[in-house]
């Protein structure tokens, strides 16, 4: 049974200091020092072990933050990393530590990629084309929904902003899922049977393109949510079959309760700014975005992957 008794909120009842962390001076200075120690090394930035720095402060202060994504709302939103005294790379570098201390990054990609820029590409969003590579605007959704081993944590540190739009909300998938349960449980008890989903060609050539599982699940009484309704619809086609009525029903049912009035939580991601989710239970979109014309000004984000078990590759070390 879901125990979502300290999970289920709702955006318009939270304080406004739910989830926020201010980066004390303390937690910088160790970042900046361990950011010139791993520098001088000439090693890249996945290279950077914590073990390898000193970083009391930091540590202490990200043991707050990890109590807030696994027990409390489930997200944080950190307030902010010194861009102007680490500048890009160096910021890369410090956000890379300083997720390293919740949990272990992960591929995120079929060619392994720890690191993830997310920016617009200019290609629209389909098969092989991931919505987090245009400015699209995005439906609710949880990272890597298609994959058989997606993160616990998802991270986003803000390097540029757009110049207009890109407005991030994130909602709690209990609260969704608990409104659902006392409106239409049968509708809930639909999200509990698989759909298919679109793999976005992340795996070998002769592969099969599709998994096929449920939108929710609960293990040791806490909800765990896949959820994407771009990948849903996709992999449906892709499966050569459609979504039957109850499963349209069901999903427009959980879509509508996501964007229902007071629901989310919504800001604008700010340079510097890190974001963590915890994936199982917080959906998150943003908004379509115009960006800048000029390539160096254009809208940057970096994302991290956070997964303690399985193996660090793209499939977890996990078989289809």
């Amino acid at each position: 049974m879901l125990d979502a008794s300290r999970h289920a909120w709702r955006g318009s009842e939270l304080a406004s200091e739910a989830g926020r962390f201010d980066l004390p001076k303390e937690v910088a200075e160790e970042l900046i020092i361990a950011v010139k120690e791993h520098t001088l090394s000439g090693l890249p930035i996945v290279e950077a072990k914590v073990a390898e720095f000193e970083l009391s402060e930091t540590s202490h202060f990200i043991s707050g933050v990890s109590a807030e994504l696994k027990d409390g709302v489930g997200f944080a939103l950190i307030d902010r990393l010194p861009l102007d005294l680490l500048g890009e790379k160096g910021a890369k570098t410090a956000y890379w530590i300083l997720c390293s201390l919740i949990e272990r990054p992960v591929a995120q990609n079929w060619v392994g990629d720890l690191v993830y820029d997310v920016t617009d590409t200019g290609r629209p969003p389909g098969n092989g084309v991931r919505p987090d590579k245009t400015n699209a605007e995005q439906n609710f959704h949880t990272d890597n929904s298609y994959n058989l081993c997606p993160p616990n944590y998802v991270s986003l540190l803000c390097l540029r902003a757009a110049k207009s739009g890109g407005i991030s909300h994130i909602v709690s998938l209990e609260a969704a899922h608990e409104a659902l349960r006392h409106k239409r449980p049968d509708l809930l008890e639909r999200l509990y049977r698989p759909f298919y989903f679109d793999r976005q060609r992340e795996h070998a050539s002769d592969d099969v393109m599709t998994t096929y599982h449920p939108l929710f699940a609960v293990e040791k009484d806490r909800l765990l949510a896949r959820l994407s309704r771009f990948q849903v619809t996709n992999g449906h086609k892709l499966a050569g079959t459609t979504i039957d009525a109850l499963g349209v029903e069901a999903l427009d049912a959980l879509e509508a309760q996501m964007n229902a009035p007071g629901m989310d939580v919504s800001f604008t991601f700010e340079p510097g700014q890190v974001q963590i989710l915890d994936n199982r239970r917080i959906g998150h979109r943003r908004t379509g975005f115009e960006d800048w014309g000029n390539p160096n000004l254009k809208r940057l984000l970096v994302r991290l992957w956070l997964r303690d078990w399985g193996t660090r590759d793209y499939h977890g070390g996990l078989d289809f």
